[in-house]
């Protein structure tokens, strides 16, 4: 069985390490590639493209015409690998790179050497995964985390690494629903979770594991005004999931 790996892109074609990408796919069959270009205004597709016709079959590309932001497009590559029978763990990484292949392969051994583990996802702030961030960046950081572990109640010491893997199993539960957010669909997937298995049981079933390596991208697609609005989303989040019913399937 293969791990399916989820790359969101939006306007990559510059930054995009395509040998990386292509070296890694031809030299691992148990694991399928999956990029979803999200409207990109750039050549981005056409890269994706070439690099699909570069492997063995081990990669598509899934094109979404009108950017929907990064919820939205992993959620499109979840559906799409979760309809794939050769796939039993499906996980999302971000298109710089900023967590390699070798930390995400981590993160597949583990799950697939515990069974009792149904997600498992990596911690830039954890042992010997620890990044260091400008002044701004780590009171901005401890601002939000802090609002986090308030509205989730949950031990997490980083929701929002970009890099993550599940066992179909709870594929529904984590997906099932459109996202309210673009950028912050990680704390409602860890809501959701905590909503249908309960909080003693979902710390149970996922593991929080500090990555070796991680770099921050400079051009990072979440700009300052999008980072501003991040509090009251976290609130909007807090408050929709505690007062509406959700839908735990998947098509």
């Amino acid at each position: 069985m293969k791990t399916g790996i989820i790359i969101p892109c939006y306007n990559e074609a510059n930054r995009l390490a395509v040998a990386t990408f292509i070296n890694f796919a031809n030299t691992h069959q148990d694991y399928h590639l999956c990029f979803v270009n999200d409207g990109s205004s750039d050549h981005t597709l056409e890269v994706l493209q070439n690099i699909e016709q570069a492997c063995y079959g081990n990669v598509s590309t899934i094109d979404v015409k009108i950017n929907a932001g990064k919820a939205a497009t992993v959620r499109t590559g979840v559906k799409y690998l979760n309809r794939m029978k050769t796939i039993n763990t499906i996980g999302f990484m971000d298109a710089d790179l900023s967590t390699d292949f070798n930390d995400f392969k981590n993160l597949v051994t583990t799950l697939r050497n515990n069974e009792d583990l149904s997600l498992v996802y990596g911690s830039r702030g954890k042992g010997e995964g620890a990044i260091k961030r400008t002044v701004f960046r780590s009171l901005f950081s401890k601002m939000v985390k802090m609002i986090v572990f308030l509205i989730l109640g949950l031990p997490i010491e980083d929701t929002q690494c970009g890099a993550k893997v599940f066992k179909k199993e709870i594929i529904g539960v984590a997906y099932g629903k459109k996202f309210l957010t673009r950028w912050l669909f990680d704390v409602e997937i860890f809501m959701r979770l905590k909503k249908y298995y309960g909080q003693q049981q979902i710390m149970n079933k996922m593991y929080e594991q500090p990555l070796q390596r991680w770099e921050h991208a400079e051009d990072s697609k979440l700009g300052v005004k999008d980072a501003l609005k991040i509090p009251y989303m976290l609130l909007s989040i807090w408050f929709s999931y505690n007062f509406n019913s959700l839908v735990y399937t998947i098509s």
